[in-house]
């Protein structure tokens, strides 16, 4: 249940019988012809689905992660690295606070990942709790079903391009050379951004909907099987 559909009782009420939450995070940036806010739908999303039937209450996606090398395309935001950990470290002090004691944290940027070492020291300084880091996309049933679709799955191409992620600007299906990204990864924004151009590290733009939707359920699936293992 999406925490935005809760009042403090309803967790209160929860807490009593289940510890487990649901935390994603996301980010704001460019993704070619996709929406700028690509990482905290499909992040929330795929957690609020997986949540559903377990009843398991579901945070709002945190909207601003890392992402330095996209400073050169307008709309695109980034954290501090020591921001962003004390950022998430207050978030899961809270959700102690609150009650809970099995927090699923399900990632959709993967520039997000000192998250994941946070969530380790955190359960260090909180022996009580247990914190799961989830890349939900690259997690391997998901990862698997993408590689089988198209191995060419990468930021702002087709892997990315769902029906709520699409915009009605979104250009229709292309091919791009891939980008050397770890080449890029060593420029400066305004360089990554001349090296990119549209922003899409290449590949398809688009697949069929129905390849989509196959690879959405896998992820959902993926996703509730780890709060089923809780």
């Amino acid at each position: 249940m999406r925490v935005a559909d809760m009042d403090w009782r309803m967790i209160e009420d929860w807490t009593r019988s289940d510890d487990r939450v649901i935390l994603p995070l996301g980010s704001t940036e460019q993704h070619g012809g996709l929406s700028l806010m690509v990482d905290a739908i499909l992040s929330e999303r795929v957690a609020v689905e997986a949540a559903e039937p377990l009843g398991v209450p579901v945070y709002p996606s945190m909207p601003y992660g890392l992402a330095p090398y996209f400073q050169a395309f307008p709309g695109s935001v980034t954290l501090r690295v020591s921001t962003y950990v004390e950022l998430v470290r207050d978030v899961l002090d809270s959700l102690k606070r609150s009650g809970f004691r099995r927090i699923l944290i399900v990632n959709g940027h993967g520039g997000n990942q000192p998250a994941a070492a946070l969530a380790q020291e955190w359960m260090m300084d909180n022996p009580d709790c247990r914190v799961r880091f989830h890349d939900w996309w690259r997690a391997p049933q998901t990862w698997a079903a993408v590689q089988a679709t198209d191995p060419q799955g990468s930021h702002a191409n087709w892997m990315e391009n769902f029906p709520w992620t699409r915009l009605p600007t979104t250009p229709a299906d292309a091919d791009k050379p891939m980008v050397d990204t770890a080449m890029m990864k060593t420029f400066p924004p305004f360089e990554s951004r001349q090296m990119l151009e549209d922003g899409s590290f290449g590949g398809r733009t688009q697949r069929s909907d129905n390849e989509m939707l196959a690879i959405w359920q896998v992820a959902v699936s993926e996703t509730r099987s780890l709060l089923d293992a809780w």
